[in-house]
């Protein structure tokens, strides 16, 4: 038992095409297409700032010899 069937996404896009337009329907998918880019980036941002704070954590560690001296 699916969540949206066929039907129910035409009905949705009729829906969207009555509320906004067929003028504005492009701005809105530009806006959203920017917004999705946006949030694509500061994900990718995250990971790559989390595996540069993993490895300077592990250079930061003292080694077991390090720790005898």
């Amino acid at each position: 038992m699916g969540f949206l069937k066929p039907w129910h996404i035409i009905v949705l896009l009729v829906v969207i095409l009555l509320l906004f337009g067929g003028n504005k329907l492009p701005d809105l998918a530009r806006s959203i297409g920017k917004s999705l880019h946006i949030l694509k980036d500061e994900a990718k941002s995250l990971t790559s700032d989390e595996t540069n704070e993993a490895s300077s954590d592990e250079a930061a560690k003292p080694t077991d010899e390090a720790r005898d001296k």
